[in-house]
């Protein structure tokens, strides 16, 4: 057991969420290095969006995000809140290795996989890998998603389970990555109650800050070769951001901001 490889690669676009989630990490899996990729821009996620719904939605989508940073004073106190009542910290630790690369899909990133010869990479907030990527990743690929799948996949999972009454299913997901979206089997889920105060500025958070525990035994799962996945029940569906007039109308009438 001494010499099982126990070396975890994180992979993520960076922000307070997958911070949270890889100092929590580091604790239990010492030979952890991150690679870290820019996030995308706003431009051009903006054009992805427009070819999929038209330029209307995918701006009523922008808006939302751009409104939702109106609550910014209200959401960073609740989201002080949550990272003090998990026990974790979102300041950057300088013993945790990073490299930095331009892409995750890009062959420097393949090259450093390849260096550091990982037992498992965990994926978080970061693009979709490319199926180059995927054939080049020697080791087990696990992502954390903050939805439950397949009902909520995509983004803004615990939002569209409050929306649509289902709040028995405001959870997380973490699963085994595939060239789909988050369409790989599943491994474990984690479901928690939001409280008055969280909003779509900090749903993430607080599923992210919550699900730390089955995201290690997931890790821990690849290591020692035990990964169990499993296809879940439920109607597949892709989630999206939601217009801003989506948004506003489930706040006014129904308080779900």
């Amino acid at each position: 057991m001494q010499d099982r490889n126990s070396r975890i690669v994180v992979m993520t676009s960076g922000g307070v969420n997958p911070q949270v989630m890889i100092n929590a990490l580091a604790k239990h899996f010492p030979d952890l290095h991150v690679i870290e990729e820019p996030p995308e821009s706003k431009g051009t996620l903006l054009k992805r969006r427009a070819k999929r719904f038209g330029w209307f939605t995918a701006l009523g989508q922008l808006a939302t995000m751009i409104a939702s940073r109106l609550t910014k004073s209200v959401a960073a106190r609740r989201s002080a809140d949550i990272i003090r009542d998990y026990g974790h910290s979102v300041e950057q630790n300088p013993a945790i290795p990073v490299t930095h690369v331009p892409s995750l899909n890009d062959t420097a990133c393949h090259a450093a996989v390849t260096s550091l010869k990982p037992a498992a990479i965990f994926t978080i907030s970061c693009r979709i890998l490319s199926p180059a990527t995927l054939a080049a990743m020697p080791c087990p690929v696990i992502n954390f998603h903050a939805g439950i799948n397949p009902m909520y996949r995509g983004q803004m999972g615990g939002y569209w389970s409050r929306v649509e009454g289902d709040e028995k299913n405001f959870g997380a997901t973490v699963h085994l990555v595939d060239k789909g979206i988050d369409t790989g089997g599943t491994l474990y889920e984690n479901r928690v109650t939001p409280s008055r105060a969280d909003t779509l500025a900090t749903y993430p958070l607080l599923l992210t800050a919550s699900s730390v525990d089955i995201s290690v035994r997931a890790l821990r799962d690849a290591i020692e070769g035990t990964l169990m996945p499993y296809q879940p029940q439920g109607l597949s569906a892709l989630r999206f951001p939601p217009p801003v007039w989506t948004w506003v109308y489930h706040g006014l009438t129904r308080n779900i901001w």
